[in-house]
């Protein structure tokens, strides 16, 4: 072979390897799937995966951090609070002079919402982070907006009965619980227009009120039911030390307000004007 056909065949070559290999570089790659996972093995990660990085969040009162976290499987980012603060004064009934503030309601609320049913909070397990105990709580993936920017866009989504349902049903948790802090941040909706209820750490004061009756007009009929099943046992079952005696005793009758506030609506406009079933 001359000089020049060896030339020639190399740049053929050559050639061939700058169409081939910059194709392979380019290739995009595949798009990173979050496993359905359930509530188990959501706590598990949680409790388990090696922080790999965190940060702070950058809103909020409670210093709330943004951690990212990975098992070697999965790599998913979580929530953490470590906020405990109790100023607490017995004689005085506004939320500013009396209020608890701690990191152990956001595991609270995750295990009381699935007590009676509601799988509108994102799993939360205790941790120690830093050398601190935190709430570590799963970082709701797909969202759409926040609460927020719902109403400046004034949108019910694509099925506005059952948007006003879903918020229905907020307005009675809030209630239960005795949450102060339900503020437009965080209420989260998620692109099929599910809603997420997160950041409970200003709930379960030990009040035996309700803090707005008037949104007690509605309840999904599940709930409605469980809420009159709750005993204490059961509920210092579900929630195991992250409450108090008292606080879940306060959730009791909180809990029965609010069922004798349904019942006397049921009463007087009939059932269908008051329970309702999400669809």
């Amino acid at each position: 072979m001359t000089t020049l056909s060896r030339r020639a065949l190399l740049a053929t070559f050559a050639a061939a390897l700058w169409t081939v290999v910059p194709m392979a570089q380019t290739a995009a790659p595949a798009p990173a799937v979050t496993p359905v996972l359930g509530d188990a093995a959501i706590e598990a990660f949680l409790a388990k995966a090696k922080v790999v990085s965190i940060r702070d969040i950058g809103t909020g009162t409670t210093k709330s951090r943004r951690a990212t976290l990975s098992d070697g499987t999965l790599t998913h980012d979580a929530h953490v609070q470590i906020v405990d603060e109790q100023k607490t004064d017995r004689a005085a009934r506004s939320i500013d002079k009396n209020f608890l503030d701690s990191y152990r309601y956001n595991i609270a609320a995750y295990r009381l919402a699935r007590h009676v049913g509601l799988r509108n909070v994102p799993p939360s397990i205790e941790r120690v982070i830093d050398g601190s105990r935190a709430a570590v709580t799963w970082w709701i993936d797909d969202v759409l907006m926040d609460e927020k920017e719902r109403k400046e866009k004034n949108t019910t989504g694509p099925d506005p009965v059952r948007t006003g349902r879903l918020i229905r049903t907020m307005h009675i948790w809030d209630e239960l619980i005795h949450n102060t802090d339900r503020n437009q941040g965080n209420i989260i909706w998620a692109r099929d227009w599910s809603l997420w209820l997160i950041d409970h750490t200003r709930s379960f004061q030990p009040i035996d009120e309700l803090m707005k009756p008037g949104e007690v007009i509605a309840c999904e009929a599940s709930l409605l039911k469980a809420l009159r099943g709750l005993t204490e046992a059961g509920i210092a079952k579900a929630v195991g030390d992250s409450l108090t005696r008292p606080e879940i005793r306060a959730t009791l009758e909180r809990r029965d307000l609010i069922v004798k506030q349904l019942d006397a609506l049921i009463a007087k406009n009939g059932e269908a004007a008051v329970i309702f079933k999400l669809r």
